[in-house]
Formats: structure tokens, C-alpha cells, sequence
């Protein structure tokens, strides 16, 4: 063992004999919130959030409030007051793809006539490019395991690239954001292949985007050694970017787009800031953890049609006592909707339709069951009022397996999408210009008083 390593290890030591002062000087007891009035989580009692701020994008709907009680109602997800349904409806029954569409309209609150988005999509695919040398230089020389980290690494690269990075203004921005939404594929894809090639000992390759290819059908052909795909595939996963565009102005990542922005930063460091929080399994990552929850439900699970053993083998993962220990049902549940969440609602039907053309009816039936039977274990558990939906967390996994995309590209697949809402919260943010600074209530009762070093 070299002598670095003998440091390494003797730091590491010193560290772990000093985690119970960590644990001591930095919890905070939960009843402390309440006594301080103190909103944990942004949340109030009753489960809603803390209104911070105003947004004319999206809204996000799963319970009405009389006399200050949270009465469940069925899901609705509106981008810019237009229920998520008639959007993707709309987009079925003139059978074209909607992503480019919901970029429209979140960024510029409008829908487009059929001359402004052919238009806006030749720009979207005239910036579908990088710059010369970056691929090479930025891309396949820094490899990573994770693929969000580096997206954040790759955003932040193109700062660089930029003449006029930091500049706020309204137009600058929106340039910056159309770009980096038409990147997004690009940098995922290439991404990928490097990972795959470096780390898994892959054959490195990397197409060139279609020229007239919508984002979805460029995903597809961008991270596929063939680049082939089925109409079908490409119809479901424009879905899935519709449905990841926005979701109100308080999830975790677009109020981080919010908070930065707030400050005067620029767009690269907003944006990779919103990828952070998306990677989180408590945000963006729990497509991932939900997947893999699947996928040991299916392992441990012997006979996959029979409620009884799914519903034993739940319980175990509700104790802590299975799957990754956190006692959580992943792809059950939502912080806003309640009856049914309108994502999931959609999501489930191309579901049904894609795994009767791919054979994945048994895998499709054992979500159906474990929807079905996390439901009456929940009602068991906190009573018969209690109401639990599954989220769109649940069907993307299953989605995307069927079309043979690998789980390290989830959560950059949602990443894709939700950038054209952070833009949108990017450009409502700075058009406020008022930074955000709340408070945090001080505890003192461990207040330490100075001593000379000599004398600790």
C-alpha cells in the first residue's frame, strides 16, 4: 500500500471517529418545527406547499381545499391553462409529434400557428449541433459512470463557449435556453456512448442528428447503433417528453431554477443547477428507483399473477426489510395528487398498447397488481379515506425497458424534456428580479464560546 493511501485510510479514520460530533452539532429534532412554526420541507400540516412565489406556466392539480381541508380530486396538469389531456389528444388525432409544440408554448405562453412552429422547429434543428472540437474535447475525454453529473459538467462547458455568457437580458437568455433545449439530445447521447465505450468496453458509436427529425425520433437514432426505430417507440417516447415538460412552479428542480436565477447567474449555471436536483431518487432518479423496485418485486415474487404473494412481499419493503431499505412503495404516491395523476393516466395506456407488441403483458399485468394491492395495503395501514395513485414514475421504467433503453439514460431522458420548463421558470424569474432569501430560524441553545487553541 503506497503512502497515499495509508493517509487516505488514516483520514478516513480520523473522520469516522468524529461523525458522532457531526450527528450531535448538525440534527434537528422534528418537533422543533412545530414549536417554531416552522414549515419543514416548504410543506404546511396539511401536506400542501408553502406558496413562495407566482407562475403563469404550469399548475399542477390533485386536491381542492374547504374549510382548510385537503379534499382529493382527480389529477390535472395544465401548461399555461390547457389541461394536459386535450394537448396530447390533440397531438393523437392529427397523428405528428407534440414535444416541439409544449416548448412553444411554455416558453412563450401561446400555442403556435402551423407557419411559427414549423418554424421554430427548423431552429430547434439548425441548433441541434456542438461546437467544433467540443465533442472530442469536453465529451469523450472526461467520461462518467453518471450520466446527469455529466450533462451538469457538459452545460457547464458551454459557458465557455459562449461570447456573451453572462448576459441576463431577456432575448440573450432565450437564445441560451433554445439552444441548450436543442442540445440536449446530442449531449445525452454522446454521453451515453462514451460511458458505454470507456466504461463498459463498448464499440464508441456516434451518429450524426437527423436533419428533419423531430426530438424524439432524434433521441432514438442518436443513442441506437442501428438509430433504428418504430413509429410507434417514437410516438410513446414524444409522449413521455410532453409529460416531463413542467410541473408547476414547486417541484424541487424548477424551484432551484427560481432560487439561482433569483441571484443574477447565468443560464448554463441554472440549468446544470436544475440537473443536480433532478438526479435526486426524491426527484427526477425515482424513474430509476421505481424501475429497479420492478424488477426485485419480479425476482422475489415467484408467481407474478397472485396478489397474495405480491402483497407479502410489499409489506416486506414497506418495513424496510426488502428492496433498498427505505420502507418506500417507489412509483406509489405523489406530494399533490391524490385520485389518479394525469401522467400515469396517459403513460398507461400506451403502456397496455406496447407491451402487447413487444411481450411484455406478463411485466404490464404485475404493475397493474402491485398498483392494485400497494392501494388496499396503504387503506390497511392509515385508514379507508387514505388515497394513494400511481405516479408516472411507475409506467416510464417499464416504458422504456420494453423499448430496450437502457436505466441509466431515465433520468436524463426526463432531464431532456424538463429543461424547456426550467427555461420557461428561468425567464419568469429574471423578468421579477427580486432575489430569494427566506429565513432560517437560528438555534443557540448549543451555543460554544471561544477558547485559545491551547486550551481545548
Amino acid at each position: 500500500m503506497t503512502d497515499a493511501h495509508l493517509e487516505i485510510d488514516k483520514l478516513r479514520a480520523d473522520i469516522a471517529n468524529r461523525m458522532h460530533y457531526l450527528r450531535e452539532n448538525n440534527s434537528i429534532e422534528p418537533e422543533l418545527y412545530s414549536k417554531y412554526n416552522i414549515k419543514r420541507g416548504l410543506r404546511n400540516d396539511n401536506g400542501t406547499g408553502v406558496l413562495v412565489g407566482i407562475t403563469r406556466i404550469s399548475d399542477v392539480r390533485g386536491y381542492t381545499i374547504e374549510d382548510g381541508k385537503k379534499i382529493p380530486c382527480e389529477g390535472k396538469l395544465l401548461y399555461r391553462g390547457i389541461p394536459i389531456y386535450d394537448l396530447m389528444r390533440g397531438f393523437e388525432r392529427e397523428h405528428r409529434h407534440g414535444f416541439e409544440e409544449i416548448v412553444y408554448l411554455l416558453l412563450f405562453g401561446l400555442l403556435p400557428n402551423r407557419t411559427e412552429l414549423d418554424h421554430f422547429s427548423k431552429i430547434l434543428q439548425h441548433r441541434r449541433k456542438l461546437p467544433e472540437s467540443f465533442k472530442e474535447d469536453i465529451i469523450l475525454k472526461i467520461p462518467s459512470r453518471n450520466l446527469m453529473n455529466k450533462l451538469q459538467r457538459t452545460i457547464l462547458s458551454l459557458y465557455s463557449y459562449d461570447e456573451d455568457p453572462d448576459n441576463i437580458e431577456l432575448g440573450n437568455v432565450l437564445a441560451q435556453c433554445i439552444d441548450l433545449i436543442a442540445k440536449m439530445p446530442l449531449m445525452l447521447a454522446y454521453a451515453f456512448a462514451t460511458k458505454e465505450h470507456y466504461f463498459n468496453h463498448k464499440s464508441l458509436i456516434m451518429h450524426q442528428p437527423l436533419e428533419n427529425g423531430s426530438t424524439a425520433e432524434n433521441i432514438l437514432h442518436l443513442i441506437r447503433p442501428d438509430s433504428q426505430f418504430t413509429p410507434l417507440e417514437a410516438n410513446i417516447l414524444d409522449l413521455c417528453l410532453c409529460l416531463q415538460a413542467d410541473h408547476g412552479g414547486g417541484n424541487n428542480s424548477a424551484f432551484a431554477t427560481h432560487v439561482v436565477s433569483s441571484s443574477g447567474t447565468d443560464t448554463y449555471s441554472a440549468i446544470s443547477t436544475a440537473i443536480g436536483s433532478l438526479k435526486g431518487p426524491r426527484h427526477g432518479a425515482a424513474n430509476q428507483r421505481a424501475h429497479a423496485m420492478v424488477k426485485d418485486i419480479q425476482s422475489h415474487v415467484k408467481h407474478w399473477d397472485n396478489d397474495g404473494e405480491i402483497a407479502d412481499y410489499l409489506k416486506r419493503i414497506l418495513a424496510g426489510d426488502a428492496f433498498d431499505g427505505s420502507g418506500l412503495i417507489y412509483g406509489m404516491g405523489h406530494a399533490v395528487y391524490t385520485l389518479s395523476d394525469p401522467r400515469a393516466v396517459l403513460l398507461r395506456e400506451k403502456s397496455a398498447l406496447l407491451a402487447k407488441e413487444t411481450g411484455f403483458e406478463a411485466q404490464f399485468d404485475l404493475i397493474e397488481r402491485i398498483t392494485h394491492v400497494t392501494k388496499e395495503l396503504m387503506r390497511e395501514k392509515k385508514g379507508d379515506d387514505f388515497n394513494i395513485c400511481p405516479n408516472i414514475d411507475l409506467y416510464t421504467g417499464l416504458i422504456y425497458e420494453m423499448m430496450g433503453i437502457e436505466s441509466d439514460l431515465f433520468t436524463p431522458l426526463f432531464a431532456t424534456a424538463r429543461i424547456a420548463g426550467w427555461s420557461a421558470h428561468r425567464l419568469e424569474q429574471i423578468m421579477d428580479s427580486k432575489i430569494m432569501r427566506p429565513g432560517y430560524f437560528y438555534l443557540d441553545a448549543n451555543d460554544l464560546t471561544y477558547a485559545p487553541l491551547d486550551e481545548r
